[in-house]
């Protein structure tokens, strides 16, 4: 037999594997890894809110609690006049003098008082409107020596005398002079005053402006331009519209209906002639220069207040 056969037929032994401080158990014999504690901390429901946030977000809900609060009282109409007059201070400044200004606050924060948002809302267009039609054609009106002074900017004495009979309608409602069955009354005779008012000077101040021919309402004389008691075509149709316009605005804010809005038109034509009766007899003659520009527009719109509640009692129950 030869050697290699011999070899072949030998049992064969596996070499011994020296232990290594290297070898690894088998992984049943692993313990397994200590891992961290991954639970997820609970979350809260909601965020939470920083005082300062929460004290802002308070005052900001109490302030608009104080703009809606029905019926209005005195803080809620001086906060928010306040606050009008503050954001449209470029417009005030642009048809007020200073003491103009302090002068119309106190209208609106009366208006505010008495009529509400709705009524506050009438005299702001009123104003707009009005400053506006002073504005048009400024440099030949002065060329002409019939502009308004200090460029339209108009004083307290202004502000009282366009809103006086208006002040006494809020008055009476806010005391509930004759109950509840006035209070559309007065409201009424406001808004009857301040569409008098505003189409007596749309029609004088666009009657300035583009009047081609202008005459007095006593004789039918034809003046210059800005002559007291003196009207034009262009004007009194002009004068009209404003007149329609801020009734309809009323009847819009559903202040008043549409047969009142009509008397208030109707109202404030018939003060505007009187006023121009007025202004070409007496203003500022012998023996009435206590009847100047200021107390004529008094009169004015205390006609066209008057008139208004007393045709609202002749014609409306009858409809």
């Amino acid at each position: 037999m030869s050697s290699w056969s011999t070899l072949l037929l030998l049992p064969y032994k596996s070499p011994a594997i020296p232990p290594s401080r290297f070898f690894l158990p088998s992984p049943a014999l692993q313990k397994p890894p200590l891992l961290p504690n991954l639970r997820r901390k609970p979350r809260l429901s909601r965020l939470v809110t920083p005082p300062d946030a929460m004290s802002a977000q308070g005052a900001l809900s109490e302030a608009l609690a104080l703009i809606r609060s029905s019926p209005p009282t005195w803080k809620s109409a001086v906060f928010s006049n306040l606050l009008i007059f503050v954001a449209g201070s470029p417009i005030l400044v642009a048809g007020l003098s200073a003491s103009g200004i302090v002068a119309a606050f106190l209208l609106g924060t009366l208006t505010w008082r008495a009529f509400g948002p709705s009524g506050f809302l009438l005299v702001a267009a009123y104003f707009v409107i009005g400053t506006g039609a002073t504005k048009v054609k400024m440099a030949q009106k002065e060329a002409q020596g019939v502009a308004e002074k200090r460029k339209g900017r108009r004083g307290p004495g202004s502000v009282i005398g366009s809103s006086a009979a208006g002040c006494v309608c809020a008055f009476l409602s806010i005391f509930g002079i004759g109950g509840g069955a006035f209070s559309h009354l007065w409201l009424l005779g406001f808004i009857a005053s301040f569409c008098t008012k505003l189409s007596d000077t749309v029609s004088s101040e666009i009657g300035k402006a583009y009047g081609k021919t202008t005459y007095l309402v006593t004789n039918f004389k034809v003046v210059p331009r800005g002559t007291e008691g003196a009207v034009s075509l262009e004007g009194t149709i002009a004068g009209i519209l404003a007149s329609v316009l801020l009734a309809s605005a009323s009847f819009l804010l559903g202040q008043i209906n549409a047969p009142e809005a009509i008397i208030c038109v109707a109202a404030s034509q018939i003060a505007n002639i009187g006023e121009s009766i007025i202004g070409a007899a007496f203003q500022e003659k012998e023996g009435f220069r206590w009847l100047n520009n200021d107390a004529v527009n008094i009169i004015n719109i205390s006609m066209g207040s008057i008139l208004a509640v007393l045709m609202q009692q002749a014609i409306v129950p009858n409809l």
